[in-house]
């Protein structure tokens, strides 16, 4: 595969880059009054404002082109699939799992992971309650 920063993709978000560079958000915000609107998102009660970074639309959109020519559709596919998308450790990335229901089904290597997951979850919670009440202290009591 390769790498991103040799694709004429990425070329062309960096040119982007030089010319956004020294833009003063003040005036990005002063030639689009709907600049808030149009870069941010919610998702239930979480608020993603990201425009006060110096993107514009070009920019959204040579990310997109970015992150086509990446084949990144492919990559988030086989990560839900359970291949072993991380090549420096030649395993499956598994952040999904964290975040699975009980009843879930995440395969990798032909074992549903999702028990386990659930299991190290289960003793990390008892953990941080003990910690957190008070039950379990340091070596200075503390």
């Amino acid at each position: 595969m390769t790498q991103p920063n040799r694709l004429k993709e990425w070329k062309a978000l960096e040119e982007h880059y030089h010319r956004m560079k020294d833009r003063h958000l003040r005036d990005m915000f002063d030639d689009d009054p709907a600049r808030a609107e149009k870069f941010s998102v919610e998702a239930g009660s979480l608020l993603l404002d990201y425009s006060k970074n110096r993107i514009d639309g070009k920019t959204i959109r040579l990310l997109f082109n970015l992150a086509r020519a990446c084949r990144l559709e492919d990559r988030i596919e086989a990560m839900f699939r359970g291949e072993k998308i991380n090549v420096t450790e030649q395993r499956a990335v598994l952040h999904i799992a964290l975040r699975a229901a009980e009843d879930d089904v995440i395969e990798a290597d032909g074992e549903n992971v999702v028990p386990r997951v659930h299991k190290v979850l289960a003793k990390m919670s008892v953990f941080a309650k003990r910690v957190r009440s008070g039950e379990w202290t340091g070596f200075t009591g503390k």
